[in-house]
């Protein structure tokens, strides 16, 4: 038996999209839940609207990406669950091919080919994160450094991403469990909250000894697979990533993680200043080594940004775009949906007073806003 879990947050402009797509991909008689973070739109309405058959699950709070997907496995014992953002649009035939990989054996979880509406194919295979790859990843930028499997988590090379194979770990905007390993592993560790909760599960099914299998021939096309944030989302990411490492390898080599963390993010605040790239004395926004920095799109947070990247330029990466604006939303009582969805907003809250300030200006009113720690979706 199949489950489909769709964690939502404010993600009504994408959702109808995300469960329309489910049949001709091959969900059959899968129940499909709809995890509801106490979104303040019109998510539901339009999740059933485009399936009447849908199952809500309504958390009552902002639970996160974590929290959201462990109520949706609760929700269905006994069935294999795929996980997907809402701003994921299945390709025909995926959740077939998904589930022929799924039953190799030895696999526990299976991951799609990811790819932007134009058919382009987003890195989403990692490595296993190590300090020598952060470092790597710091002083070579993400892309370059992924070329040499040591010093580089993400996997870029294009061969990888046309033949059937496994991976570390992979970008959680679509990824099918196994009940064996959902029993084997348990839930989501929820303190991850927003990031890093996919690598952390993925690396602990790899320690039980179940592989995460990448199947080319499931295709999902992701809207959100820029690398898209503000700098508050920057620093959880990073924090996750060494609390991670520090639950992994203990209390000295998390110092180390930080120490290559705390350089990456230096580095990208250099290239985003348009600064000299380290060793070049050349503009950073002419070193073709300089991971990318965070690109903006006007838009829904789908996973309410879900979360989302792929981790692009070696650190961290947002399953979803923020929007660009802060614009104020007569239906959400003063905070428009992206906004809401970039800020966490606990309940409705007025937007910067600058017309078309960016969401990361949310910073300055955590008063009204609350927690400024985006939601997942």
């Amino acid at each position: 038996m199949l489950a489909v879990v769709i964690v939502t947050y404010f993600s009504e402009r994408v959702v109808g999209d995300c469960l329309r797509s489910l049949q001709a991909a091959g969900a059959g008689d899968a129940r499909v839940l709809v995890v509801d973070n106490d979104s303040a739109d019109a998510t539901v309405e339009r999740a059933r609207a485009a399936l009447p058959a849908v199952e809500v699950v309504r958390t009552g709070r902002n639970a996160g990406f974590a929290g959201g997907v462990n109520a949706g496995i609760a929700a269905a014992p006994g069935c294999d669950v795929l996980v997907l953002n809402p701003d994921i649009r299945l390709a025909p035939g995926a959740i077939t091919a998904l589930r022929e990989a799924l039953a190799v054996p030895g696999t526990g979880i299976a991951v799609p080919r990811l790819t932007a509406e134009d058919g382009t194919v987003h890195p989403s295979l990692r490595r296993r994160p190590t300090v020598l790859r952060a470092l790597g990843e710091a002083l070579l930028g993400g892309y370059r450094a992924g070329r040499v499997p040591a010093l580089g988590e993400l996997v870029v090379d294009p061969a990888a991403y046309e033949r059937p194979g496994t991976a570390d770990w992979a970008t959680g905007a679509a990824w099918l469990v196994s009940r064996a390993c959902l029993d084997a592993l348990g839930p989501l560790d929820e303190r991850y909250f927003l990031y890093s909760e996919e690598t952390e599960y993925m690396l602990r099914a790899g320690d039980h000894g179940l592989a995460v299998r990448y199947e080319p021939r499931a295709v999902a096309v992701h809207l959100g697979g820029e690398q898209a944030t503000s700098s508050t989302l920057w620093a959880l990411a990073t924090a996750n990533r060494v609390r991670l490492h520090r639950e992994r390898h203990g209390r000295a080599r998390a110092l180390a993680m930080r120490g290559a963390v705390t350089l990456n993010e230096a580095v990208r605040a250099l290239a985003r200043r348009g600064g000299p790239a380290p060793g070049t004395g050349r503009p950073s926004a002419r070193w073709s080594g300089c991971p990318p920095g965070p690109r903006r799109r006007a838009g829904p947070s789908p996973r309410g940004t879900s979360a989302s990247p792929p981790r692009t330029g070696g650190t961290t990466t947002g399953r979803t775009p923020t929007s660009s604006s802060c614009a104020r939303s007569p239906r959400t009582a003063g905070c428009s949906s992206s906004t809401a969805s970039a800020c966490a907003c606990p309940r409705p809250a007025p937007p910067p007073t600058s017309p078309g300030a960016s969401c990361a200006s949310c910073a300055a009113w955590p008063s009204s806003c609350g927690s400024r720690t985006r939601a997942s979706t």
